[in-house]
């Protein structure tokens, strides 16, 4: 785990689509997609830059699942991608990217899981330098 910081918390507002969309998204298996409703892209601002990343919906009926990667994928951090829970919006409308809680997908830790990757999009331009490294192990 990185240590965990304040400046990895960021306030973001959610941009809904019109509807709903289905999005569709590689597999760690080559051939296998996974496609997740999107109620649309969490807008907010970490280490000084406005981003974007397409959420999915969550398991609860209203907080969301993102998978992206950053600069640190592949070295740091789990080289496919990190997954992050968000939970739903507050009454003003906004939600908490926590990103000291993104933690690596299963397929960082077995080669028996087919994690899906990140949509094209959610390719964070910066070193998010927290949650879960890159796992030691060999399988």
């Amino acid at each position: 785990m990185y240590a965990a910081s304040t400046d990895w918390v960021a306030i973001g507002t959610l941009v809904p689509y019109d509807e709903p969309r289905p999005i569709s998204v590689d597999a760690t298996v080559e051939g296998l997609t996974h496609v997740y409703m999107s109620p649309g892209v969490i807008e907010f601002e970490l280490a000084g830059q406005t981003l974007r990343l397409i959420a999915f919906n969550g398991e609860e009926s209203d907080d969301f699942f993102i998978v992206f990667t950053d600069l640190t994928s592949g070295t740091t951090s789990y080289a496919a991608c990190r997954f992050l829970n968000v939970d739903a919006p507050g009454p003003d409308g906004r939600v908490t990217l926590d990103f000291n809680r993104a933690t690596n997908p299963p397929c960082a830790y077995t080669t028996f899981a087919t994690c899906s990757l990140p949509p094209n999009g959610n390719d964070l331009p910066v070193r998010v330098e927290a949650g879960e490294k890159v796992p030691l192990l060999s399988h």
